[in-house]
């Protein structure tokens, strides 16, 4: 009941019920490490949708998992740039170290391993995301220490955001509870901001639409 609740709550925010179903299944996996099939009617009761309408949903995005996570989620981004300046290589090496293939989870429950399309920082290429959170300009090596630290439950920090804690609590803040981390680190670095210094120390600026042709 206290979890119906809370997708009562996440509906309250919309102007219909429907379009709650995003957070909605993200609270779901907060609770049972994945969409499983009573989140899934629930979700479905609640927001007066089909089950149907919500295992599309769940089946559509690859952020929804239909088997269980590990205690993290770490996806290594393959795209385009992070790609060629070693992302494929990142996650071979985790694959080989952790014994797992793709969207697999280590024995000891540590780690859900994922290779990821594009994280929107090809600034810092090659990315990692662990529980979404940004770890920059990684190597083979960085990232086996990196699962070796979740997996020993040390203290491991997003290189631009919060404390990791785990994959479960960062579902439930994108279900839309926040847990206090939300303005922990630097939310853009200085190859993000670069461009931006470059027009302050020229002045540049953008132009004034009223002056722009018709």
């Amino acid at each position: 009941e206290q979890h119906r609740e809370e997708i009562r709550q996440i509906a309250a925010r919309y102007p219909q019920k429907r379009s709650a179903l995003l957070p909605a299944l993200h609270l779901v996996q907060s609770v049972d490490g994945r969409v499983s099939p009573k989140g899934l009617e629930m979700c479905a009761e609640e927001l007066d949708v089909t089950p149907a309408d919500v295992n599309g949903v769940a089946t559509f995005y690859t952020m929804y998992k239909r088997k269980p996570t590990g205690k993290h989620h770490v996806g290594v981004c393959v795209t385009a740039l992070c790609g060629i300046m070693g992302g494929d290589h990142i996650f071979e090496a985790l694959s080989d170290h952790l014994g797992i293939g793709n969207d697999e989870t280590a024995e000891d429950g540590s780690v859900t391993l994922e290779r990821v399309e594009c994280n929107a920082a090809c600034d810092y290429a090659p990315v990692v995301m662990v529980n979404w959170e940004f770890f920059d300009y990684m190597t083979p090596d960085k990232a086996i220490k990196l699962v070796d630290d979740l997996a020993a439950g040390n203290p491991v920090q997003s290189t631009r955001g919060a404390q990791i804690t785990s994959w479960r609590e960062a579902e439930r803040v994108l279900a839309g509870f926040d847990d206090g981390r939300t303005d922990e680190g630097p939310s853009a670095g200085p190859a993000s901001l670069l461009g931006l210094n470059i027009a302050k120390e020229n002045d540049w600026h953008a132009p004034d639409p009223a002056n722009l042709p018709a």
